[in-house]
């Protein structure tokens, strides 16, 4: 037998699932092949390539997207000899995920750019993690890991913690703006639960994610005001008056719907808002006493989230529809003046 003979890696593909030839330097002893072949290997020259401390690529040239997006967890995986062995917790036994633009790309966002264009790729682990930056992994660590979604078979951050992760690295507010508004226009995820996300992130105190958020919350409105039109009109249900403000004759101001039935005595409201980390509670009981006022008057309002309005327009339609059933069995409505808003 030659023992000089170079070493095959097409037998070590197999240790990637077959998708990319990433290997660990744990991979690789474990498959046989010892330290010093690995830097043999990996010398200038050699057949293969050091990526990322403790990671390997089993071909020169430059790296895939693919190839980088593996290289990179599996660093966040890797735990070097200098890391005593010792039981893990619960939240450092979370796996790493891909996160911040890389994610985002992954996830389709035409903003985010392309993977290879991107100088790092961020990858969110357990902040208990004792993992540093290196080269093109950028490690982000957080408490609270979300669960990752598969993406092309690329454990990914749900696309609103990968928006703050990203945002929390950018001071571009062009781009900020682009990536938010593209997370609700493309249908990713809604605006009320990206806003939460980043004042988790206490990134509402800066000025442009401040700017984006606003241009945000009007885009998910104005998205959600859209699906209620083809609600109403998809499922057959009557028309109603369109964003209307509601008063008592010479009275006051009982507040703005986004439809109103008046020979029904029935309302509809967008619940789209998300309190900003300045608000008090006091928002939420403003919108109960709104509520209690209405039905007082013997008007019936339904809160629609955008979320549902997206999801389950059929089950939403069928909640109006029996607030509007049920109008016969109710006190007729007190008078009420509607202006347009």
């Amino acid at each position: 037998m030659n023992h000089d003979a170079p070493l095959s890696p097409l037998p070590l593909h197999h240790l990637a699932d077959g998708r990319c030839p990433v290997l660990t330097t744990h991979q690789l002893r474990s498959h046989g092949v010892p330290p010093a072949e690995i830097a043999e290997r990996c010398r200038p020259g050699g057949p293969w390539q050091q990526l990322l401390p403790g990671v390997h690529l089993l071909h020169q040239g430059p790296p895939t997207s693919e190839e980088r997006l593996h290289a990179a967890l599996f660093y966040a995986h890797y735990r070097g000899p200098s890391v005593p062995s010792q039981p893990r917790t619960a939240e450092a036994a979370r796996d790493p995920m891909i996160t911040g633009l890389a994610a985002l790309a992954l996830h389709g966002f035409a903003a985010a750019g392309p993977l290879l264009a991107l100088d790092r790729i961020e990858v969110l682990v357990a902040r208990t993690r004792r993992l540093r930056s290196v080269g093109f992994a950028e490690i982000v660590r957080g408490a609270d890991l979300p669960d990752p979604e598969d993406v092309t078979g690329v454990p990914t951050a749900p696309v609103p913690r990968a928006l703050a992760d990203a945002v929390a690295g950018l001071t571009d507010g062009t781009l900020v703006r682009r990536l938010l508004t593209e997370a609700v226009r493309g249908g990713h995820c809604e605006a009320a639960s990206v806003v939460r996300e980043l004042s988790r992130a206490r990134l509402l105190t800066r000025p442009h994610v401040v700017d984006a958020v606003d241009a945000l919350m009007a885009e998910g409105r104005a998205l959600a005001e859209q699906r209620l039109y083809a609600m109403v009109h998809g499922y057959g249900l009557p028309d109603p008056l369109w964003n209307v403000d509601l008063r008592l004759p010479g009275g006051p101001y009982l507040g703005g719907v986004d439809a109103y039935w008046p020979e029904y005595g029935v309302a509809v409201e967008i619940d789209a808002r998300t309190p900003r980390p300045a608000e008090d509670g006091t928002a939420g009981a403003d919108r109960d006493e709104h509520r209690e006022h209405l039905e007082r008057l013997g008007i019936t309002l339904v809160r629609c989230r955008p979320r549902t309005l997206r999801e389950a327009p059929e089950q939403q339609a069928t909640v109006v529809r029996t607030a509007l059933m049920a109008a016969a069995d109710r006190e007729p409505t007190r008078y009420v003046v509607v202006l347009p808003r």
